[in-house]
């Protein structure tokens, strides 16, 4: 495979969800199925007018239908594509009955253990502390009989990428507050992977992973106009679950592993980190969202939703850039320096709104 065969791909994927996700929004309006900030009852959004939030369905429809096209399907194609089929259809019932978080997330279990099930886990992660070492992942295994063949789990690598996939698929969709704040993240990452994937070209079996990681970018990238500010469209919890579960399968496929993935979302996963440490201090549940997030926490301090959305895409690029050329260990230290650096930043900013409020307050 060559250039024109990857520009080809991902322009595919480009067009066609930005067709479908057109489509999308022609279909959620004619069934009256928009998010109504007036009669909504959560607290943690930031638009003003009805808009539907149906962008799990053209991410699905594109992705599902250009990886038959450019893949041979197999058993881990077909893991993968019915996860993001499980995952559509629970954005697509959130979208129009608002579903309870305790309903979605064991849904997300499913999804997750359908590709786990395919074959996907993580047998090894690089040992952070010791250059050129690993921890090994696949003991104990586990052999069962099922539909008359004998088949073997592996217990913590199984484990741990059903935790690490569920893991992505939430963090990841809270970082879809603000208008086209999602989409660029996504688009950044997947595109962070497959570049990744590239330099592994000569082995074939990274083929089907750039393919996958192109599709993932030129989706987003085609959904992108539609959401970027002024919104047409929300992302929705379809669109947001799928971005994650997607990137989080793309990292154990690829040779990137976790390590990569974790640099280059360091600013929404740490900040789902922080969101979740402060929840259940104060006694709250961390499935139930709020407006503590950082994107909430610049809109607060004064900032516009496309400064807050390109806030997130220039350091996520940057942090791209650095996931491809650090090795596990200093990835690991990276993690740590940028924990503290958006730790501080929140405090920060916490505080400046807080002194803000009071002189508004003093201001009459």
């Amino acid at each position: 495979m060559n250039i024109t065969t990857w520009l080809l791909v991902f322009g595919s994927a480009l067009v066609l969800s930005w067709l479908t996700t057109r489509l999308t929004i022609w279909f959620y309006r004619q069934r009256g199925w928009l998010d109504d900030p007036q009669t909504g009852k959560r607290n943690n959004i930031t638009h003003q007018t009805p808009v539907p939030r149906g962008g799990g369905l053209p991410i699905f429809i594109t992705v599902s239908l250009l990886s038959l096209v450019f893949l041979t399907p197999d058993k881990h194609l077909i893991g993968i594509l019915l996860g993001a089929l499980v995952l559509t259809i629970v954005g697509v019932l959130d979208d129009i009955f608002n579903l309870s978080p305790y309903l979605r997330l064991p849904l997300l279990f499913v999804a997750a253990g359908i590709v786990v099930a395919a074959g996907i886990g993580i047998p090894f992660i690089s040992n952070p502390f010791q250059a050129n070492q690993i921890i090994q992942l696949n003991q104990p295994q586990i052999p069962i009989y099922l539909f008359n063949k004998l088949r073997t789990i592996w217990l913590w690598a199984d484990l741990f990428a059903l935790v690490w996939i569920v893991g992505c698929m939430n963090f990841i969709n809270w970082s879809k507050g603000l208008d086209g704040q999602l989409p660029g993240i996504v688009v950044i990452a997947a595109l962070t992977i497959a570049v990744l994937s590239l330099r592994f070209s000569a082995d074939i079996t990274q083929w089907p992973v750039i393919i996958l990681a192109l599709l993932v970018a030129g989706a987003y990238l085609g959904f992108l106009p539609w959401n970027f500010y002024p919104q047409k469209i929300m992302p929705g919890y379809g669109g947001g679950i799928l971005g994650g579960f997607f990137l989080a399968v793309l990292s154990i496929l690829a040779t990137a592993k976790v390590g990569t993935l974790t640099v280059v979302l360091g600013v929404p996963l740490i900040d789902a980190g922080w969101v979740i440490f402060r929840r259940l201090k104060n006694k709250q549940m961390p499935v139930w969202g709020d407006r503590g997030h950082l994107h909430h926490r610049l809109l607060a301090a004064g900032w516009g939703k496309r400064r807050v959305a390109l806030f997130y895409w220039i350091i996520t690029a940057l942090l791209g850039w650095l996931a491809l050329n650090l090795n596990p260990n200093q990835k690991f230290f990276t993690i740590i320096l940028l924990t503290c650096l958006i730790g501080a930043l929140i405090i920060w900013l916490k505080h400046l709104t807080f002194w803000q409020k009071l002189s508004d307050r003093d201001s009459g």
